[in-house]
């Protein structure tokens, strides 16, 4: 299956499609080396006929999502960022964003 990733904001760059198989780990990466002190990395998903919904949060660092099946973990480093999904279902097949801001 494939997921689709997007960036939200000219800031913030992605590479505009991945593919992976369903149980097998995927990165998204995003690339941000204009981030400033105080701005947060936003990674929202959007399903196919729903609303975007906000994964994680995260300034720097790395932590995990508890709050979507399978494994999922978001890790921030001032220039790039990037979200691990570790166990993708078909499911999860959707668009993936990265935003920039306060």
């Amino acid at each position: 299956f494939s997921l689709s990733v997007a960036a939200v904001r000219a800031q913030v760059e992605q590479k505009p499609a991945l593919e992976t198989t369903e149980g097998s780990g995927i990165n998204i990466n995003c690339s941000h080396p204009k981030k400033q002190i105080g701005e947060f990395i936003s990674f929202y998903r959007q399903l196919p006929g729903q609303r975007p919904e906000l994964l994680a949060l995260i300034a720097r660092g790395s932590k995990a999502v508890p709050a979507i099946a399978g494994e999922l973990q978001v890790s921030e480093d001032g220039s790039s960022s990037a979200l691990w999904l570790g166990r993708p279902r078909r499911g999860d097949a959707a668009v993936y964003y990265c935003a920039l801001g306060p």
